[in-house]
């Protein structure tokens, strides 16, 4: 298999070279370190502090911490990673099936290798949980198989030291030991207490505790609660075998792949829906009445369902908020029905390039060169659906292209485009959210669009929207309040800084604008109180060093304004407002010739700048 495994390794490279320069998309920032996680200390952090990354996968967070020590923000070294990782996992799964001595294993590795419903695990970063959990999955499978033979008790340590660097790396992974004697129950027709379900017990209270974890670190965390998860069992159970039928789907006819899918309405009263979970029900009498025939086909059946256990949604995946299925989820479940059809067809792809390099006809040869015309078929695909990756927009463009009611991608794309200076397209992209999705994010976003075009009034209105759907959200009342000051509503700037700040006491911009707003109502013992609590939360926030000037100087109290002036001056020369006031400030105490220099930097800063233009003539 080593030659094999050369052959996987260079088609993977080859099939993805296209997402090899691309960047980082969606949630990436989430999950590559952060300057807060970089060092050894965030190291430490990362394994003992839950909450300092995305979610609680301690393995996968030190991979990327060595990453970003070796190539920082580089991004295909990271891409790189995850294409090596995907065929390390393809090569495995070849290597699991020899040893199981099912037919066809180069095939199947092959076909994993080049699949393109892979792509979106391969091709995007934060997937590389599905790329190095699946390595140490099926690495810890191959082990214990080996241990099943010879029983010796380092093999099994290793393999249980695999499996729980699978589920540090990713929870859905969870499943192996109810997976391992699917397959013991295939080879053997029946399972006996203590060689095969005995030893497995601490690897079942593991994969439980784990998936308990996650799914907690879920919903506290990351938010998988509210109203998209308010389901009935009922429903979930319907959800479930459809989840199945569309996955199987997927996987043997991968057309019109999107990276999000259109989230279907369930309901316990449409009878259409309840033929998904009958259906499953069907296959899996009709397969268990042909075990005497064959078992592989249930346990290939078992092996899927039960992989896709952890996301067939009866426990809360907040993804579940934009769609109840995502091809990444498939990464593991594939693998026993790729097994089973390679299999079945069993092209023998090694025996055929021997007998191509001695010449040698046989009516085999002909299933083997329709096998590499597949692989040639499904690589191509992958090539073409690895493009998608390459570049954010790109990214998000594509999925409203195939899927034009995802407000998730035109809310994430105006995102993009407001970044980039784009607010007219950023503003008909989240007005596009906002008619798909009335929700409070794209309320808020639509405001924030409108208030950077100078519409205050109406960006109030859109604020008041989203406080009305989400009341408790700090950072909506700072930006009405931030509206409300631009249009002189001063009471009601401050009342909603002070909420702001109920909610969030450490919220250094909601004290800083409180501080402004109370400078402009005379309330300056209030007001240089909020600059300087802003800036014991950030000393080096320029705005509030420049406010706190600016509520001193009102008060009467020029030498220390100028000081704050001058330190704002340090973290920004070129803030010409503040050489402006600093001006300002230097003239009231007689330092005339200084005052000019500022009002001539200022204006230097900003040609038309009337204000320093005034002050400096003043001095004349």
């Amino acid at each position: 298999m080593l030659g094999a495994g050369g052959v996987i390794f260079a088609v993977a490279v080859l099939i993805y070279i296209r997402c090899l320069g691309g960047g980082v998309l969606w949630n990436d920032p989430d999950y590559l370190t952060t300057p807060a996680l970089s060092s050894l200390h965030g190291l430490w952090r990362i394994w003992f502090e839950v909450g300092a990354t995305q979610q609680y996968y301690p393995l996968l967070h030190s991979a990327f911490w060595v990453e970003h020590r070796l190539w920082g923000d580089a991004m295909p070294g990271y891409h790189l990673i995850n294409v090596l990782l995907h065929a390390g996992v393809a090569s495995l799964l070849g290597l699991v099936m020899r040893r199981l001595a099912i037919p066809g294993a180069f095939f199947a590795a092959l076909v994993f290798a080049v699949h393109p419903v892979f792509a979106e695990s391969v091709a995007w970063i934060t997937e590389q949980k599905n790329t190095l959990s699946g390595v140490f999955f099926l690495a810890s499978a191959l082990t214990y198989l080996h241990f099943d033979q010879k029983r010796t008790p380092w093999l099994y340590a290793g393999a249980l030291v695999l499996f729980v660097c699978a589920v540090l790396s990713k929870t859905v992974t969870a499943p192996l030991p109810a997976a391992l004697l699917v397959i013991l129950w295939w080879q053997r027709g029946s399972l006996s207490w203590k060689k095969d379900v005995l030893p497995l017990l601490p690897w079942f209270a593991i994969g439980a505790a784990a998936g308990l974890f996650s799914a907690w670190v879920e919903r506290t965390y990351i938010g998988a609660f509210g109203a998209p998860f308010a389901l009935s069992f009922g429903q979930r159970a319907l959800i479930a075998g459809r989840v199945i039928w569309f996955y199987l789907g997927k996987l043997l006819w991968p057309a019109n792949l999107i990276f999000i899918y259109p989230r279907w309405e369930v309901s316990s009263g449409v009878w259409w829906q309840y033929l998904f979970p009958l259906g499953v029900l069907g296959l899996l009498v009709a397969l268990w009445r042909l075990r005497r025939v064959s078992r592989a086909p249930l346990a290939a059946l078992l092996l899927f369902a039960g992989l896709l256990f952890p996301i067939l949604g009866f426990f809360n995946v907040y993804a579940f908020v934009y769609s109840f299925v995502a091809d990444h989820f498939l990464y593991l479940a594939a693998m026993p029905i790729i097994g089973l059809v390679a299999a079945v067809w069993d092209p023998n792809l090694e025996a055929a390039i021997c007998r191509f390099r001695t010449r040698q006809d046989d009516a085999s040869t002909f299933k083997a060169v329709l096998a590499v015309l597949v692989i040639g078929v499904l690589g191509l695909l992958t090539w073409r659906q690895s493009g998608m990756y390459t570049d954010q927009e790109t990214f998000y463009r594509t999925i409203i292209g195939r899927n034009p009611m995802s407000w998730m991608a035109y809310n994430n794309l105006g995102d993009l485009l407001y970044a980039a200076g784009r607010n007219d397209e950023a503003l008909v992209q989240y007005q596009k959210a906002l008619l798909l999705n009335p929700n409070s994010q794209a309320h808020y976003n639509v405001g924030i669009v409108l208030a950077a075009e100078g519409r205050a009034a109406e960006a109030v209105a859109q604020y008041d929207e989203a406080l009305r759907l989400k009341p408790d959200d700090p950072n909506i009342f700072y930006n009405r309040a931030v509206a409300e000051g631009r249009l002189g509503l001063l009471p009601g700037a401050v009342a909603d800084y002070e909420a702001a700040l109920r909610l969030e006491p450490d919220f250094p911009e909601a004290h800083n604008g409180l501080g402004f707003t109370l400078t402009y109502m005379g309330r300056l013992p209030e007001a240089i109180n909020q600059c300087v609590r802003a800036l014991r939360l950030n000393p080096d926030f320029r705005d509030a060093r420049f406010n706190l000037g600016f509520a001193l100087a009102a008060a009467g109290r020029f030498p220390e304004a100028i000081i704050q002036y001058q330190k704002a001056l340090r973290l920004d020369p070129g803030f010409p407002e503040a050489h402006n006031y600093l001006g300002v400030a230097l003239a009231a105490v007689g330092r005339f010739p200084e005052a000019a220099a500022q009002y001539q930097e200022a204006l230097r800063l900003r040609p038309g700048y009337a204000e320093a233009a005034k002050n400096l003539e003043g001095i004349r």
